[in-house]
């Protein structure tokens, strides 16, 4: 199947030139089918809402790939599928005639079916089926862009090395919409499908629902993101890094470049960022750091003036930023707008590349992140994934980051235990993926049949919106 156009309209009761040069500086007001972004130029990042029937309109998220000012724009984009979207000007009596055009493909189709709950028919499958449920709406498909093509490129190479006993493999992908109950809807609808195996890229609520949806199934739920730990069992495994090693490796370092000790802890109100403050209040008075407030605020929260206000009060000289996706950058955002990066430097262990983005880089100066990759980790490994990336999936694919790479990696450690053991069999592949030493882009990774995971940890630095690693050091993940 190739693509298929739908189209919109809107009408502005200004000029083309007005309405070209307004474009991206109407978010919250739908002007412009609410686009959002800083500036008008090619590869700058962008949010689109775009009206395509069912249950609301669509957020897009991509980058302007082209531009004519002031009768056209085109932005390439990765989420919720890949296609772009074309927005023409013209002159109309009394203003401007917006017309947007919109290519779906084929899963983007099938993306769109599911949100209007309409069933997606699968045929029979010539080799074994492994589930991918990741975030491709909501505030975690920020962070979650790039993971269907990193899952797609690692898919590739399984395959091309022989598949598994000797048949290929097929990957169903899901999307959880940023809420734990769609998440254990569409988790159960991959094991009906006839996966075996679920991999997610999900926050820790969509873990636990699915954790407890596909408990009497015998399915294998691997979690390949940073997490805060808990809840694994024999089918129940969680890669990635955990806080307390993060905060170990980033505090001491990041308390010189800051010159002072006070942190404020701040994040959104669910699971992963409690633990992960629960952790700064154990590692980081250990290294002498003092703690001098901590906040909250629900996911998708649009004003953080409360929050930023009481970071001002404390004095803090370092913020945890425990926000994620779209939250963390709003926030990161409104802490520049209201002054607070003149006194304070802000540590994010979920800030990824994606987020970094979004945030922009006249608001990214001070912030850092601390992780077990970064894109601009000089390894060879490292080198020959953007290579095959880019080449997949060109220059305006999003970047990858530790949360999406997490994913290439759980995929190839599945497929290396399922080898292993010569089976697909959810236990035993389970048994086989707990210990293993593999060599990643990231480097490194050993897992030694505990529940963690052994990797060298960097912390980075915002520099532009790109992270640069600044040292690394040798701890558990």
């Amino acid at each position: 199947m190739g693509t298929v156009a739908v189209s919109a309209e809107e009408f502005a009761a200004v000029p083309p030139e007005v309405v070209f040069d307004r474009f991206g500086g109407g978010t919250g007001s739908g002007w412009l089918f609410d686009a959002a972004c800083d500036r008008i130029a090619v590869g700058a990042v962008v949010t689109l809402r775009v009206p395509l029937g069912g249950p609301g309109p669509v957020d897009v998220l991509g980058r302007i790939s082209a531009l004519r000012r002031p009768t056209s724009l085109t932005v390439s984009h990765d989420q919720p599928w890949r296609g772009r979207i074309r927005l023409r000007l013209a002159p109309a009596p009394g203003g401007t005639r917006i017309r947007l055009h919109a290519e779906i493909d084929e899963r983007g189709l099938e993306w769109l079916m599911r949100r209007q709950g309409l069933p997606v028919p699968r045929g029979t499958a010539a080799g074994p089926r492994i589930g991918l449920l990741t975030s491709k709406s909501g505030p975690a498909s920020l962070f979650a862009a790039a993971t269907e093509n990193v899952a797609t490129l690692a898919l590739e190479e399984i395959n091309g090395d022989g598949g598994v006993g000797g048949k290929p493999v097929e990957l169903l992908v899901a999307d959880d919409a940023t809420d734990p109950a769609t998440g254990a809807l569409e988790a159960l609808r991959l094991v009906r499908a006839g996966c075996a195996t679920v991999f997610l890229m999900t926050t820790s609520a969509t873990y636990d629902a699915v954790s407890a949806a596909l408990a009497d199934t015998g399915v294998l739920v691997v979690q390949s993101p940073m997490n805060e730990g808990g809840g694994e069992s024999r089918l129940r495994i969680r890669l990635g890094e955990r806080p307390a090693a993060q905060l170990a490796a980033a505090a001491a370092p990041l308390m010189r470049a800051a010159g002072g000790r006070r942190w404020f802890l701040a994040g959104n109100d669910y699971v992963w960022p409690r633990e992960v403050n629960a952790a700064a209040r154990v590692i980081l008075p250990a290294v002498g750091a003092r703690l001098v407030g901590e906040r909250y605020a629900p996911l998708g929260t649009e004003d953080f003036t409360p929050v930023v206000e009481a970071i001002a009060a404390s004095g803090a000289d370092v913020v945890l930023n425990g926000f994620v996706g779209a939250d963390a950058a709003a926030f990161e955002r409104q802490c520049h707008a209201m002054g607070l990066r003149d006194r304070t430097l802000s540590l994010g262990p979920a800030m990824d590349e994606v987020t970094l983005e979004r945030v922009g880089a006249s608001a990214a100066r001070g912030i850092h992140g601390v992780s077990g990759y970064f894109q601009q980790l000089d390894t060879d490994g490292n080198g020959t994934l953007l290579q095959r990336y880019r080449a997949a999936f060109g220059p305006w694919a999003p970047p990858l980051s530790t949360l999406t790479e997490s994913v290439f990696e759980a995929m190839h450690m599945w497929a290396a235990a399922a080898r292993r053991a010569r089976t697909t069999n959810p236990d035993r592949v389970a048994d086989e993926m707990r210990v293993g030493r593999y060599e990643f882009p990231r480097g490194t990774v050993t897992l030694d049949g505990t529940d963690g995971v052994h990797q060298r940890l960097y912390l980075a630095e915002a520099r532009g919106a790109v992270f640069t690693p600044l040292f690394p050091a040798d701890v558990a993940g």
